[in-house]
């Protein structure tokens, strides 16, 4: 699934490519991509003929695309979505589910939504220009320069999911996936399930402070990809994945020790961390009430 660096990088092509222009037309070629708008698929569409694209702006994983009256066309890539910047004479995609016809984009090309899964979506957000109220409750990412390092160490030191879990919680912080909470681990030289309540606030400072290299450097490079799905607004694939440590090199030694790295099942997907370098933690001891504590 795409993570931040991936969003950004989408985003950021949108910005380039597509503001000031406005939509003539919206063809929605398959309905369950807009399947969270409630207008349903011709609302969607009657709602956004006319409106002029003025910023690309993000929140997490989320896109959005305020709009000259207000609203915005909230959207999420899901697993395999992707926002394409085209030439109206190129061929349709394959997985083409909603087409936007723009007039004044960047070489008359029209933006095209594409999604081979179609876990991702786009809607209308009413009134969403400066923050959509459906993604208001999710929490900065550590690449926002308003997010508050102080109020993630002190929520996470109060919690006792592994710190891995922490770092998925999008309303904790907001953007980082799978493959980069494996790399700022491994980083940060911490077990996935280390529990939140027994980090100190420096280690989770350094895990912050990792986090923002390792997905700074992936935007950098144009995020990752591990297949065709993932493309920027261009159509060109991410290549972060040639830069990973831990994350799908089961097997593989340690850059920094040489012990295998490991993978084990997470939340319907995995960890790969270095046995070595990020040692699990020990179980907690239980204390039945009425036992004698050594002094």
């Amino acid at each position: 699934m795409p993570e931040l660096p991936e969003v950004e990088v989408v985003r950021a092509g949108l910005e380039r490519h597509v503001l000031g222009a406005t939509i003539t037309r919206v063809d929605v070629l398959h309905e369950r991509p807009v399947r969270r708008d409630p207008r349903g698929a011709t609302g969607f569409a009657e709602a956004l003929v006319g409106r002029r694209l003025v910023a690309a702006r993000r929140r997490g994983k989320y896109l959005w695309i305020p709009l000259d009256n207000g609203d915005a066309i909230l959207g999420h890539l899901g697993m395999s979505g992707q926002m394409l910047v085209q030439p109206p004479t190129l061929p349709d995609e394959r997985h083409l589910r909603v087409r936007f016809v723009l007039d004044g984009a960047d070489e008359g090309r029209e933006l095209r939504f594409v999604d081979q899964r179609m876990f991702g979506g786009l809607s209308v957000s009413t009134g969403g220009a400066d923050l959509p109220t459906e993604i208001a409750h999710i929490a900065r990412d550590p690449l926002d320069p308003d997010f508050d390092d102080d109020e993630f160490v002190r929520r996470a030191r109060r919690r006792s999911s592994g710190v891995k879990r922490l770092l998925l919680d999008q309303g904790l912080i907001s953007g980082v996936g799978n493959i980069y909470a494996d790399e700022s681990l491994w980083r940060a030289r911490l077990h996935g399930e280390r529990p939140g309540d027994r980090l100190t606030g420096p280690q989770l400072r350094t895990l912050l402070g990792h986090a923002r290299e390792v997905m700074g450097e992936a935007l950098g490079q144009g995020g990752t990809s591990f297949d065709a799905l993932y493309v920027n607004v261009n159509g060109e694939s991410g290549y972060f994945d040639r830069s990973l440590h831990a994350y799908g090199r089961e097997g593989e030694p340690c850059e920094r020790c040489g012990t295998p790295i490991r993978r084990v099942a997470f939340m319907n997907r995995s960890s790969y961390f270095c046995p070595a370098c990020q040692p699990a933690p020990r179980a907690r001891r239980v204390v039945r009430p009425g036992t004698p504590v050594p002094d």
